[in-house]
């Protein structure tokens, strides 16, 4: 098993990991990530959300967004979105305002683009962080400077920045009674 960072190792390694740019290709219809658990199932419930601004990922993209750097990802999203999508949905103004720029692509579009379907992180466009995952649940990143590795994560970046469209566009109501 290749060395793997994971959970806050992930959100340490962002405070010193990258000098630029972060970029995040996230496919999965659903992630098993044990904190966001109680989220979801107050979501699911149809209760509001409890605004978690203080959140460790949130105050990091903050500072981030202060030294100049920049996070982006695009997050790929079934059509309908499956119910963990539309959680995100409705979460997704706490990462923004924080800082990130999070776009949406449609599973059918990505698929049009055919790129692979495999969450990573791209760093600089140097650096490569492959997700692992056992199910539904991230067992980690690798990274990786492999030249070829990350030639691809570029051209996926390219390919689905170019179609994706901003959060922006895509919230409102989203509440899981609807």
């Amino acid at each position: 098993m290749p060395n793997l960072i994971s959970g806050p190792g992930i959100t340490e390694f962002f405070r010193d990991g990258f000098q630029h740019t972060a970029w995040r290709w996230e496919t999965r219809r659903a992630y098993g990530v044990a904190h966001e658990t109680e989220d979801l199932q107050r979501f699911l419930r149809g209760e509001p959300p409890v605004p978690g601004p203080a959140r460790p990922w949130l105050v990091t993209m903050a500072s981030l967004e202060e030294e100049g750097k920049r996070v982006e990802r695009v997050r790929v999203i079934d059509e309908p979105a499956t119910d963990y999508q539309r959680w995100l949905l409705e979460d997704v103004a706490d990462s923004v305002a924080a800082g990130e720029d999070i776009r949406y692509l449609s599973r059918t579009e990505a698929d049009r683009l055919d790129v692979p379907m495999r969450d990573f992180w791209l760093f600089d466009s140097r650096t490569i962080g492959l997700f692992h995952f056992d199910g539904d649940r991230s067992l980690g990143m690798e990274l990786s400077d492999d030249p070829a590795a990350v030639l691809q994560g570029c051209q996926i970046r390219d390919a689905a920045w170019h179609y994706a469209r901003p959060a922006r566009e895509l919230t409102g109501p989203v509440r899981s009674s609807m």
